[in-house]
């Protein structure tokens, strides 16, 4: 007997009903992204590996799906390599490209290649998968869609205004209350380092200070110590772990913790600048939070930084997140170009409304409306009324088959279509509604309106 075939771990199949929850997130991220002016672009699913590796750091580059070389990928092997060389060695030689592990990597590439056709300041949305060789869990999959919008080209702080109102934009729409987009500042996260006395730390201390709401104040407290952090230093650091108030009451707590470092006030006054004007304006949904231990895992963030919270009673990690970088295309020789984007996590933000119950009934509505199949006269006639519904926008189609009623009515049914048409007479159309059991005789343009 042929074994039952599978998937890779990490990966799923998506069944039409799903395929059309997730295809309604999409639309309704689109929609915004170009109502803010963000234009689509897409990138290769693989990029060359120079490309990509050494762009996430150590633990990144990792997790970045290797492809091996077409054909003979060990043509340039000798076999004495095989055995001397290690794998970090051995696999520039066996494979020069990579899928793509996240969308903003290959968009800087993208911005320092097209430079010259671009227009610049240039605001770019792209909704694509993205590939990492993770270990599966809820929410974390080894390929998943990315929903990303940047823009390059401006260092004005009003693009990060705009990213938070396109934030609470989509979720408004999709109708998730209660989520938090919490905001930060990596010269904030600079500056502490550097009056805690750990400014050549910094990159171990805000790593292990973002594990905060995972491993607890006791857990962080023991890798900084781990990684080199003295005990004076944990002491200057300890009103971190119990940052509470409104933002300005937290930033009046930063502007005394940030007193001796300009990198720090420099922070504070772009925050500062951002959440003013960012309560000013107001928001729909959503509400901006102060997070002093956010810090994100990715090296190249240079001024705020944002994620986004589930709302509370929802066991999910961050449904987005992003931030200012202020030179990543010079990983491509294009120096002093600043950015700034967001990213949507598309599979996370589904299961939060699933949970919730948040999806519209009509979303997964495929088919209005099937013609039951009686004989070929019945099915001409059949075929020309739906000719005409089509045309008005209305999802109708035919059983393929003569076969008995029953089998007919039981297949619409399981496809969950509400309306059924069982017979054709004289111009007339008998319609029933297989949930409440209600049958009339429409005409056609009865039945155009019955849908409309």
């Amino acid at each position: 007997m042929a074994q039952k075939p599978s998937i890779p771990k990490g990966t799923r199949d998506f069944s039409p009903v799903e395929v059309s929850k997730r295809n309604y997130i999409i639309s309704i991220m689109r929609t915004h992204f170009e109502k803010f002016g963000y234009q689509p672009i897409e990138t290769p699913s693989f990029e060359n590996s120079e490309t990509l590796m050494g762009k996430y750091g150590e633990e990144g580059d990792r997790l970045i799906f290797k492809i091996l070389n077409s054909g003979d990928f060990l043509d340039k092997v000798a076999l004495g390599e095989l055995q001397t060389t290690s794998s970090k060695q051995l696999t520039p030689k066996i494979s020069e490209k990579a899928l793509r592990y996240d969308l903003t990597v290959p968009f800087a590439r993208y911005v320092v290649q097209h430079q010259n056709e671009i227009e610049f300041p240039f605001k770019r949305y792209q909704i694509q998968p993205v590939w990492r060789a993770d270990r599966p869990q809820k929410g974390r999959f080894r390929e998943f869609y990315q929903c990303d919008a940047d823009v390059v080209g401006s260092t004005s702080l009003w693009q990060e205004v705009e990213l938070v109102q396109l934030y609470d934009s989509v979720f408004a729409e999709l109708g998730l209350e209660g989520v938090t987009i919490k905001i930060n500042n990596r010269k904030i996260l600079s500056g502490i380092a550097e009056v805690i006395g750990a400014s050549d730390k910094l990159i171990d201390f805000t790593v292990a200070l973002d594990k905060l709401d995972k491993i607890g104040e006791d857990g962080v407290k023991k890798e900084m110590v781990e990684k080199g952090i003295s005990e004076d230093a944990l002491l200057k650091v300890q009103p971190l772990f119990s940052f509470t108030g409104t933002i300005d009451e937290k930033l009046n707590k930063l502007t005394e913790l940030l007193s001796t470092s300009v990198e720090g006030k420099k922070g504070m006054e772009e925050l500062r600048f951002i959440c003013d004007n960012v309560s000013k304006l107001g928001l729909q949904k959503a509400t901006l939070d102060l997070d002093v231990t956010l810090a994100r895992g990715l090296n190249y963030y240079t001024g705020a930084i944002f994620e986004v919270s589930a709302p509370k009673g929802v066991a999910m990690g961050s449904i987005g997140g992003g931030g200012r970088y202020d030179d990543l295309t010079g990983i491509f020789g294009l120096k002093n170009m600043s950015g700034v984007g967001i990213s949507f996590g598309l599979d996370r933000i589904y299961l939060v409304l699933e949970e919730l119950d948040l999806f519209p009934k009509t979303v997964t509505i495929s088919t209005e409306v099937l013609f039951l199949n009686l004989d070929e006269r019945q099915a001409f006639e059949a075929m020309k009324a739906i000719q005409y519904l089509r045309s008005q926008n209305i999802k109708a189609e035919m059983y393929p088959d003569a076969a008995k009623i029953d089998k007919q009515f039981k297949h619409a049914e399981r496809r969950g279509i509400t309306f059924v048409v069982k017979e054709i007479s004289e111009e007339k159309f008998t319609l029933k509604n297989l949930q409440s059991g209600a049958q009339s005789q429409v005409t056609l343009n009865e039945l155009v309106a019955q849908f409309r």
